[in-house]
């Protein structure tokens, strides 16, 4: 690492600046300008950063992959900033917990409901429902079966853009999945075509026990 620093530093900026010191080694680190520091930006980041983790806690408590998305978070808060600064980057939490929606609650009582599983740190709590509905139990498998996908392309040396033939075997759950998922799946595995039946010989195969289902996978380049 030291030395594609040194390498970047006299590409980047001795080429440039003959001026400059020479060697990254002898260069001044900028000083950050605390002026433009964004604190409430700042702060609501930290506390979502909070939430989060409490999320994937409560997820482990729940037995939930953080893979399966889930209905909805309940939060639990100190203040309305505090919980007025988590809808401002909340995006970015529905992607970390992998919910689709947030809600909040004004007092932790209102969180011990026997289909909630709460995880909490000072004044601030977070909860995630312990069921998964059954649409979202679809959608947690096709996500399963991506990644298996995903990393069978890797461990059978394509290329990222490498376009590919995908099988899959399986029950009826399964073959369910597949057909409500079709454009997911192969769009994020760049599968050209989804078989469902048995890989031609010579096919990268592997069989995974995903959700008590067992399912077959195969993956080909095109």
């Amino acid at each position: 690492m030291p030395y594609l620093a040194e390498e970047l530093y006299q590409n980047l900026v001795r080429s440039q600046d003959k001026n400059a010191p020479v060697s990254v080694h002898l260069a001044d680190f900028p000083v950050a300008d605390t002026a433009k520091i964004n604190r409430d930006l700042s702060a609501d980041t930290q506390l979502a950063m909070k939430v989060c983790s409490l999320g994937r806690a409560a997820r482990a408590q729940a037995n939930v992959k953080v893979r399966q998305p889930l209905d909805q978070a309940v939060i639990r808060v100190n203040s309305v900033r505090e919980r007025d600064g988590l809808v401002r980057i909340m995006p970015q939490i529905l992607e970390e917990l992998n919910v689709k929606t947030l809600a909040f609650v004004d007092k932790v009582e209102d969180l011990n409901l026997p289909d909630l599983c709460v995880s909490a740190e000072g004044e601030v709590s977070v909860a995630i429902p312990r069921t998964v509905s059954p649409q979202l139990a679809e959608e947690g498998l096709a996500r399963e079966i991506v990644h298996r996908l995903q990393t069978m392309r890797k461990t059978a040396g394509f290329e990222i853009a490498d376009y590919i033939v995908t099988y899959y075997q399986g029950d009826d759950y399964v073959k369910q999945v597949m057909t409500n998922y079709t454009d997911y799946v192969k769009l994020e595995t760049l599968s050209r075509s989804l078989i469902d039946g048995k890989p031609e010989e010579g096919v990268a195969t592997e069989t995974f026990k995903l959700n008590d289902h067992t399912v077959v996978l195969g993956v080909r380049k095109v």
